[in-house]
């Protein structure tokens, strides 16, 4: 009797490891690691928008978005807390690092907010420089300068549940304002403190 030659399956190939990041993606992981600007902010909402018109089956059940930033852009910033806003899924920011002007303005609009131990937080009032202009732009200006203060006091109200008064003399005064996780706590800039260490 001739033995029926057994046949070779061919090895199983194992599958190719997925580009840096997209894994991070689809478990709702973003990351802020850079100045406010188009090139940053711009991928991150829409990443937001995209991921609230996904099937529900596919969604994540959060958002994570971990922030170390300077700061940067102003309207960027307010575009991207509109964005954070109006997501059905709730967005929970974690600064690491720095979380510095823009950064914090992010930070407190998180459904929940969380700073590791190691952040440094920086908080200070709306600033811009517009180089040279004429007198007419100048007013132009200064009229956009009272607006987008008034925008930041209701911002910081809103988040913090403090009053105005409040936060023209702790957190949006002359001066710039740099506290600790535990001092962001008290302030009502964050509600929770990781522990890496």
């Amino acid at each position: 009797m001739t033995k029926k030659k057994k046949k070779k399956h061919p090895e199983a190939t194992p599958p190719a490891p997925e580009a840096p990041g997209v894994l991070l993606r689809k478990h709702g992981m973003l990351y802020l690691n850079d100045q406010f600007n188009k090139d940053t902010i711009h991928p991150l909402i829409v990443q937001i928008h995209e991921y609230n018109l996904m099937p529900k089956e596919l969604q994540p059940k959060t958002i994570t978005l971990h922030i170390n930033s300077p700061g940067g852009a102003v309207h960027w910033c307010f575009q991207l807390v509109d964005a954070m806003r109006t997501s059905k899924i709730p967005i929970t920011t974690v600064a690491q690092g720095l979380a510095a002007s823009c950064g914090v303005v992010t930070l407190m609009a998180g459904h929940k907010r969380i700073a590791t131990h190691n952040t440094s937080i920086m908080s200070h009032v709306y600033s811009a420089a517009h180089g040279q202009m004429k007198e007419f732009d100048h007013h132009a200006r200064h009229e956009e300068h009272l607006m987008m203060g008034t925008r930041m006091e209701d911002h910081y109200k809103r988040f913090t549940k403090k009053g105005v008064k409040y936060i023209r003399k702790h957190l949006l005064p002359a001066q710039d304002v740099w506290m600790t996780p535990e001092e962001a706590v008290g302030h009502g800039i964050i509600d929770e403190i990781w522990k890496t260490y």
